[in-house]
C-alpha cells in the first residue's frame, strides 16, 4: 500500500469528534450554543458567574461550580466560600438519600431505576457517584456513569462520579458542599451512593436525611457480617435483586431482617426501620420504596425529627471542617516534614514505639 492509494488515505482517515455533555453523552447544539459552552470552558468565571449557573441549571457552570467546591487549591478555597455563601438562601429544599451496601448488591442498577422512576414522575434528581478511590492515581476506580447510561442520558437527571480520596465512610470530603449546589440548582431528590466495602459508614449518615442500605439474599453470612453495625444507621434495608429464581429467597431475607430489626433501636426517632424488597431490572417495589421515603419525610416533619437531624448535621458539619484543616495545617507545617521521615523510619525500623514518635511530633508543634 502505497501513500497515495485509497486504501491508504481511508486508514488515515479520522472520525470527527463528538461534543458531550456532563455526562459525557452528544448534545443536538447549535453553533452558538456550542460556542458559548466553549467559552465557559475556557474562560475563568467570576463568583457572579458560579452562582447564576447554579440557580439557572446551567449543566456546564454547575459542573465547573463542583470543580471548584472539590478543588483542593487554596486559591480556589475562598472563591467556592463565596459561591457557597450567595447560593446558602436557596438550599436545603431537596431529599437527601444515603444509598450504601455490600459489594455486588446492586446500589448503582438500583439508584438508576429509582431515578428514572423519579423523572418519570416530573422530579429532578442529581446523584453523587462516591467512588473508591484509587491508591496509583487518586482518581475513581468504578465509573458510575459507564453504569448508569439510561440515567445519565436523562435530561432531568445530573450524574457526577467523585473519587473518595480516602475518606472516612467512602465519601467525598467535600459531598456535604455538593449538595448544597445540588439544591440550589433545584433539584427535587439528592441520591449519595457510598463505595459500601465494609469501612465506617457514620459519615454518609451525618448529611443525608434518609439512609438505606442495600443488601442481596444468599450473599453469605460472612459478607452480610460486615455490615452489622450500619444495620443500626439505617432508615430502612431493601433487599434487591428480588426476581426470577430469587424472589423466594429474597422475601425469606427479608422476614428474616424483619426479626432482627424488632431488637435494635431505630436509627431515627419516632420511625421504625423496616425491611423491605425490590427489583432493580423488573423495577418491582421501585416505587414502594420512594412511598415509604416519602412517608419518613413527612412523618420526621410532624414529630420535628427531621429538622432536628438537619440541625446537628450542621454542627457536625463545622467541627468536621475544623478537623480537616487542622490535620491538613499540621502537615503542611515545615518542622513536621522535616520530623516526620525521621520518625517514620525509625518506627519502621523497630527503633521507637509508634506512641513516642506521635508524642514528638505533637511536641514540635507546640
Amino acid at each position: 500500500m502505497n501513500s497515495h492509494s485509497p486504501e491508504f488515505k481511508s486508514a488515515l482517515h479520522v472520525m470527527p469528534g463528538v461534543e458531550g455533555g456532563h455526562d459525557g453523552l452528544p448534545r443536538q447544539k447549535t453553533t452558538d450554543d456550542k460556542n458559548a459552552a466553549r467559552d465557559i470552558l475556557r474562560r475563568d468565571l467570576k463568583t457572579q458567574d458560579y452562582v447564576e449557573g447554579i440557580l439557572s441549571g446551567d449543566r456546564t457552570r454547575l459542573a465547573r461550580a463542583i470543580t471548584l467546591i472539590e478543588s483542593n487549591s487554596p486559591s480556589h478555597f475562598s472563591q467556592a466560600q463565596d459561591v457557597l455563601k450567595a447560593i446558602l438562601p436557596k438550599t436545603g429544599g431537596s431529599i437527601r438519600i444515603g444509598v450504601t451496601g455490600v459489594p455486588g448488591a446492586g446500589k448503582s442498577t438500583f439508584i438508576e431505576a429509582l431515578g428514572s422512576y423519579l423523572t418519570g414522575q416530573g422530579k429532578r434528581v442529581a446523584v453523587l457517584a462516591v467512588d473508591p478511590s484509587s491508591t496509583v492515581t487518586g482518581g475513581s476506580i468504578l465509573g458510575d456513569k459507564t453504569r448508569m447510561e439510561r440515567l445519565a442520558a436523562d435530561p432531568s437527571a445530573f450524574i457526577r462520579p467523585s473519587p473518595s480520596g480516602g475518606a472516612l465512610g467512602g465519601v467525598a470530603r467535600k459531598t456535604r458542599e455538593t449538595l448544597l449546589i445540588f439544591e440550589a440548582a433545584g433539584f427535587d431528590v439528592v441520591l449519595v451512593e457510598t463505595v459500601g466495602v465494609g469501612q465506617s459508614e457514620t459519615t454518609v449518615r451525618s448529611m443525608v436525611d434518609f439512609f438505606l442500605l442495600v443488601l442481596v439474599s444468599g450473599a453469605g453470612d460472612e459478607l452480610q457480617g460486615i455490615k452489622k453495625g450500619v444495620v443500626e444507621l439505617a432508615d430502612a434495608i431493601l433487599i434487591n435483586k428480588a426476581d426470577g429464581a430469587n424472589i423466594v429467597q429474597a422475601q425469606a431475607a427479608r422476614l428474616e431482617y424483619e426479626r432482627a430489626l424488632h431488637y435494635l433501636q431505630p436509627a431515627t426517632e419516632g420511625w421504625r426501620t423496616m425491611a423491605m424488597t425490590a427489583s432493580a431490572l423488573t423495577m418491582a417495589g421501585i416505587p414502594q420504596v420512594w412511598e415509604k421515603i416519602q412517608s419518613f419525610v413527612e412523618t420526621t416533619n410532624l414529630s420535628g425529627a427531621f429538622k432536628k437531624r438537619r440541625q446537628i448535621q450542621e454542627r457536625d458539619w463545622v467541627r468536621a471542617i475544623v478537623e480537616s484543616h487542622l490535620l491538613e495545617r499540621f502537615y503542611a507545617d515545615k518542622r513536621i516534614q522535616q520530623l516526620l521521615p525521621i520518625l517514620d523510619s525509625a518506627v519502621m525500623k523497630g527503633e521507637m514505639p509508634a506512641a513516642t514518635a506521635a508524642q514528638t511530633l505533637l511536641g514540635a508543634i507546640k
